[in-house]
Order: C-alpha cells, then sequence, then structure tokens
C-alpha cells in the first residue's frame, strides 16, 4: 500500500513530539551566560526560584507547562543570537563580575550541583591574590536559601546503572554459594574461589562500578560485599581478632590471602586488608583497575551508621547500599570515609588544559576545588599534637568552634514553667548540611593579619573580646560550645563573630588569619546529599505536601515503612556528620607521638578551618532561632545538644509550643516542622518532672529525651 504525504508527516511529527523540547542542560547554561543573563534574572521571569533555575542547567529537573512553552521560547530566541560555534555569540560569562585584585573575600559562588553529562560553565569560586596585607569590604555574597525544586513524592528502588559500562550496577554482596547479588534484583553467578579470581572477575565480566559524578572527577570502582561465608570461602577468617580499635585491624602480611594478592600482582593500599580492603593495579591510560571490598563479618558496615543492614540478606544488603550508591556515592569505607570522599567527586582538585607552548593535554588546578596539595592550618585551627603547634611553641589559644551541650541553670526555671506538665525535644534535620549551603569557605592557605577591620565576608579566624557581650541567661551564649559567657579575648570562626554584630555589638579583632582565595566549596555536596535526604524521606512516606501534624504522623511510623529505606536515610546523616568530622580527623592508634605528621594531614580534605566554619554556622543558626523563640512566645529552652532543643511545653506536641500565624502557617524564623534539612522533627516527650530531675543532677535532658541515650557523634 502506498504511503500518503499526510501519513508521513503524521509520523514525522510524532517523532517530533518524542524529542527532548529542550537544549541539553549544559547549553541552557552557555545561552542564558552568552545572552548576559544571571541565574536569578531568568528565575524572575520565568516567575521561579534561581535554586530551580540552577536545576535546569545542570539536568536535575525539567520545567512543566506553561513554564516549559516559556523557556523553550526564550532558549529558541538566544539560540538563534548566540549560535553555539562562531556568529554573534557573547563569550560565556560574559555577566560575571569581575573581581577586583585585592583581598575583597568571595566573589560571588556558582553552586554548581554534581555533573553527570556535558558541562555547564560555571564561574571559577577564587579570588585575585593581593598585594598589600589590608582587609578592605567584600562584594556582596550571594543571595540567601531558595526553594528547593519540586521532585517526586516517591520513587522506585534504584535499577541497574544507566552507563553502558556499567550494566550491573555499581555493587554486589557475594554469598557462599557463588551469587552475586546487585541492584534492581540482579543476581550474577561468581566463580571466584579467591580473592584474586574475584578481582579478575569483577573488573573483567562483573559489569559493575559507577560513571563520575563531576566531568573532572574519576567512576566510581565496583564494590563487592563480602557475607561471612562468602569470606571463608575465599579463605579469610571469619572474624578479624585483636586488641586494636576494631577499625584499625587488619589481616597480617603473611597471611595467606596477602601473599595471593601479592603473587597476583595486585597490590593493597596503606590501610592493608582490613574490614574495607582496596585492591588494585596501577591504572593503564584512561582506565582503572581497582576494586573495593566490604567484608560483613569484620563490621564494615557499623551498626550505628547501618543498622541492622549486616543481619539483612545479601539481597536486601545489595539494596540497600545500591539506594546509597545512586544517592549518595558508592561506599569507600565507613559513612564519614564517604563522605569526604564525596566532597573530592564532586569537586575533582584537577581538570584538563591545552599547555599553549606544546599543545599537549596537562592536568590543571580545578578552581573552586582544594587543589592536590595539602595545605597547614593557621596555629588557632590546628590541634595541640600537631606540628605547626609542637614545633612553634604556640601557646596563643585554638579556636573552640564545637557544637552545643547546654543545659540552663535550674535556678533560672521559673515556677511557671515548672508547673508545666511536658518536656518536649525538637531535632533539627541534619544541621550540619543545612549549615553547609552557600557557606564561603577558604580554598588557600592562611595568612596573618594584626589589628584587621572585621569583614564578615572573608572565612578565617579571628581573635577578639566578646565578653562585654550579655545576652539573656536564659538562653546560651552563641559564642560557646557550652553556653557559657566568653571571659576575654578568644579565637572564632567568622560566622561567630558577625553574629555578635548581627545583634547590635561592635567587635575589634586583635589578629586574624584568614584566606584570600575563597569559595562555595561544599555546594554541590549539600545539594546532592539534601536531595538524598529528601528522596528517602518521601520513598518512606514523609514529604514536603504535609501539613505539621501528617508530618509529626508520618514520622512517628516512617521506620517501619521499609526498613531499608530507613538505614539508608540513617546511613545519609551520618554521612554529613562524619564527613564533616573527617575534615580535622585526629591521629590514631596507641604508637603516635605528638609532633609527628599522621596520614590524614597530607589530604588536602584536612581542613579543620571549614570543619569549624560549618559548625560555626550551625550553632549561630540553633542561637537565632532560640533567640527568635524567646520573643515570639516568650518560651527559653532547658537544655541544647548538637542539633536537638528540648522545650517545656503544656502539650505533649509540639504544635502546643510552636509559634503559627492567625493564618496557621508557621512563624518564619523559630522552629519550623518538616522534612528539608534545618526544619526540625519531634526527638521525644518526657515529663518536665524527669527534665528537672535530670537537670538538678547535672545531666542534659536533650541526651536522654528520646528514652535513652541519643547518639550524637561528630565523626571524628
Amino acid at each position: 500500500m502506498a504511503t500518503t504525504e499526510e501519513e508521513l508527516f503524521a509520523s514525522v511529527d510524532a517523532l517530533l513530539e518524542e524529542e527532548p523540547q529542550l537544549p541539553p542542560p549544559a547549553e541552557r547554561a552557555r545561552l542564558r551566560e552568552a545572552a548576559g543573563i544571571t541565574q536569578a534574572r531568568l528565575a524572575q521571569a520565568l516567575k521561579t526560584s534561581t535554586q530551580t533555575v540552577k536545576n535546569y542547567e545542570n539536568g536535575r529537573s525539567e520545567p512543566k507547562s506553561p513554564r516549559l512553552e516559556a523557556y523553550q521560547r526564550l532558549l529558541n530566541g538566544w539560540a538563534a543570537k548566540y549560535p553555539a560555534h562562531g556568529g554573534s555569540a557573547a563569550p560565556v560569562g560574559v555577566s560575571q563580575p569581575k573581581v577586583a585584585e585585592t583581598f575583597t573575600g568571595p566573589a560571588a559562588p556558582a553552586a554548581t550541583a554534581p555533573e553527570t553529562t556535558a558541562p555547564a560553565a560555571t564561574t571559577p569560586e577564587t579570588t585575585a591574590p593581593v598585594e598589600a596585607p589590608a582587609v578592605p569590604v567584600a562584594p556582596e555574597r550571594p543571595a540567601g536559601p531558595a526553594a528547593s525544586s519540586r521532585r517526586p513524592a516517591v520513587k522506585k528502588a534504584p535499577a541497574p546503572a544507566a552507563d553502558p559500562r556499567f550494566p550491573h550496577g555499581p555493587l554486589a554482596v557475594l554469598d557462599g554459594d557463588g551469587c552475586a547479588y546487585g541492584t534492581g534484583g540482579i543476581v550474577l553467578d561468581c566463580p571466584a574461589t579467591t580473592v584474586p579470581e574475584l578481582v579478575e572477575w569483577t573488573l573483567r565480566e562483573s559489569g559493575l562500578g559507577a560513571p563520575k559524578l563531576n566531568r573532572y572527577g574519576k567512576d566510581s570502582d565496583p564494590l563487592i560485599v563480602l557475607t561471612a561465608a562468602a569470606a571463608v570461602k575465599l579463605g579469610l577468617p571469619e572474624r578479624l581478632e585483636g586488641h586494636e580499635q576494631r577499625r584499625s585491624l587488619r589481616l597480617p602480611e603473611d597471611h595467606p590471602v596477602v601473599k595471593q594478592v601479592a603473587k597476583a600482582k595486585w597490590q593493597l593500599t596503606q590501610r592493608g586488608f582490613g574490614p574495607w580492603a582496596r585492591i588494585y593495579r596501577k591504572a593503564q591510560g584512561r582506565e582503572r583497575q581497582c576494586v573495593q571490598l566490604a567484608i560483613l563479618p569484620w563490621d564494615a558496615l557499623d551498626e550505628r551508621s547501618w543498622p541492622g543492614v549486616a543481619e539483612m540478606e545479601p539481597a536486601d544488603v545489595a539494596r540497600v547500599l545500591g539506594v546509597y550508591a545512586q544517592r549518595v556515592i558508592t561506599p569507600r569505607g565507613s559513612t564519614a570515609v564517604s563522605g569526604l570522599e564525596l566532597m573530592t567527586a564532586l569537586r575533582p582538585p584537577t581538570r584538563p588544559e591545552r599547555d599553549e607552548g606544546t599543545g599537549n593535554w596537562v592536568s590543571a588546578y580545578n578552581p573552586g576545588s582544594l587543589g592536590t596539595e595539602p595545605v597547614d592550618p593557621a596555629p588557632p585551627e590546628a590541634t595541640p599534637e600537631h606540628p605547626v603547634i609542637v614545633q612553634s611553641g604556640w601557646t596563643g589559644g585554638f579556636l573552640d568552634e564545637e557544637a552545643y551541650q547546654w543545659v540552663r541553670d535550674i535556678d533560672l526555671l521559673t515556677d511557671q514553667e515548672c508547673t508545666l506538665p511536658f518536656a518536649i525535644g525538637l531535632d533539627l534535620n541534619t544541621a550540619f548540611l543545612a549549615a553547609a549551603a552557600r557557606l564561603v569557605v577558604g580554598l588557600s592557605a592562611p595568612d596573618h593579619f594584626h589589628a584587621p577591620k572585621f569583614n564578615p565576608k572573608i572565612p578565617g579566624s579571628w581573635l577578639v573580646d566578646l565578653s562585654h557581650i550579655e545576652l539573656d541567661p536564659r538562653l546560651p551564649s552563641p559564642f560557646t560550645p557550652d553556653g557559657t559567657r566568653p571571659t576575654g579575648p578568644a579565637w572564632y570562626q567568622t560566622h561567630t563573630v558577625a553574629y555578635a554584630q548581627e545583634l547590635g555589638y561592635n567587635v575589634h579583632p586583635i589578629e586574624a588569619y584568614l584566606r584570600r582565595e575563597t569559595g562555595a566549596y561544599l555546594d554541590p555536596w549539600h545539594d546532592r546529599l539534601k536531595t538524598a535526604y529528601v528522596d528517602t524521606l518521601a520513598d518512606l512516606g514523609v514529604t514536603k505536601d504535609l501539613s505539621d501534624t501528617e508530618f509529626l504522623a508520618a514520622m512517628e511510623k516512617h521506620k517501619q515503612v521499609d526498613p531499608a529505606l530507613a538505614a539508608v536515610l540513617t546511613a545519609i546523616k551520618a554521612t554529613v556528620k562524619g564527613g564533616v568530622g573527617k575534615l580535622r580527623e585526629r591521629p590514631q592508634g596507641k604508637h603516635y607521638k605528638e609532633g609527628e605528621r599522621w596520614p590524614a594531614l597530607e589530604r588536602p580534605t584536612w581542613r579543620p578551618d571549614i570543619r569549624a566554619a560549618v559548625i560555626s554556622k550551625a550553632r549561630v543558626n540553633m542561637h537565632r532561632k532560640l533567640l527568635n523563640m524567646s520573643r515570639m512566645t516568650g518560651l527559653f529552652p532547658l537544655a541544647v545538644l548538637s542539633d536537638c532543643v528540648v522545650y517545656p511545653s503544656p502539650g505533649d506536641s509540639p504544635l502546643d509550643f510552636l509559634p503559627y500565624a492567625a493564618s496557621g502557617k508557621p512563624q518564619p524564623g523559630a522552629f519550623r516542622l518538616g522534612p528539608t534539612p534545618g526544619l526540625a522533627k519531634l526527638e521525644g516527650v518526657q515529663s518536665m518532672l524527669w527534665a528537672v530531675d535530670l537537670m538538678e543532677k547535672g545531666l542534659n535532658p536533650a541526651r536522654h529525651i528520646k528514652g535513652g541515650d541519643a547518639v550524637f557523634d561528630e565523626g571524628e
């Protein structure tokens, strides 16, 4: 039968409708920048948030009608004016302001998200070097938090990786019968009977691995998780024995399996054959040859970070770790190690750059990253055993930027408070993660300044006397972790000093250690972990569209909805705290001597100043809410521990004391219930008599409000 023109047109039109209606994300960013339009200006035109535009430009979300058609029309117009190759296109980044060649603090950082496709143009988050040791006023900080993009309320369990190089996903769990359980229900047949055979099978036949999270990064090496039966089958002991800390236990070098690995010309990393063993050969060209092992009976999955996972069936272990790998990163060790690895995976230290002299591609510094070389801290940022301190004889004091551990003086309780029936604990969701959002930190080594003018835009450590500031004693001081009033000059991170200024007090730094190159280093880390946290909570039935009453009910039962996903949620939270803690990892092992360098110091990510910035901002955020609560409701906290605060309450629900407007909406500035980082959830309810009794004994009700000893681990 002859085909008519009408039928052909209909067929072609159908194909056109199936095509993506917008150019790739990287091209969207190129066109906007060529037109000289900022993301904020575009967001205004599209009647949406800046964060949503960012999501359009890094491929994390797509516009829906009618915004889709408007965005398409705009991009088509720009494409006609600014073709990709030549034409009248303006240079990429034409709208970005130039950074003055003085020490002005951060240029407005572009909060780049993880990239798995073609790169969108980004602005280097660095400032030019300085000539004179002056500290003039910095340019304006980027706009405050924008609304998150809308995402589906519930996501399905992860499907196998879309990358054709890794058809079977990022990892597999091996049992004693040679079955390797992957993500998405895949079961592979693994014939290996020795560790070298397992490594060869993983690299040559398994189809396991995961693509890089940033265009300048590296693919994730495949992970093989060994059950107890699999470990024994491969010649490994079922348990690691020894008297050292569990995490430092390793197979001895003369163990048969270690010898097998060496004989097959494979290598182990410096941490040896322990619960998380990495086996590798030097890369051939671009192809990495590395396999990560996690040995379940050796406590590879810590119960605090992965509750109940080690006892699950292999297919369920694969599901838990697969969701985590898809949303966060393929595990490389503890959740703390994975949190740190995620920072580097999203901000690789180098990128390829063409050498103009030779025409060859060379490895160059990737702007916005921490680079490849470790940086010594300023003395007040170091720890007492650090070589910088021991060799210099420093006695000038240290930063004490830690999370709150404060209990109100029992004598400051009023009779009215004591007659209230309940004490209620509120916990801020991933408070450190919320503090990492749009956090400008130092990227370079510190420089020393005497009597500088305080600049809240410049990250660093300031010696300043805040003891003259008198605040309500029913609130903890915002300047110290134990909530006591400072007694004289002390070192503080920028956010702490800036908060003193925000409260209306003058500050006059005596000296400071500041960094010339700055950027929002943690932004992509924050974005990925926030999305992982929110999506996993949504899978457990806790979505953004719930009323406060519905939210409290959903949180009460979310762990029972799906224990596997509840374990993923716990692991995500542990990744945040542990990753921040790893930025100041202390020496380990009984053989360490003060003043020696320890292995963590060789990492560019050993950055106690960045850790201090996160914790300082988190503590200031907490105090701001405490202060606003006292002004709105007249209520004062009984105790604070890290991100948990306990209030007296007339009822057994947070709804009985949190401030709401006449419309029923939560009052901005105070504690608010919700599923996103920085919002609050119910931690526990006890009687007021119970809380007062603990306070009289010198104990912290916030530690026990859940009904037992809560775990508050900073990841160190």
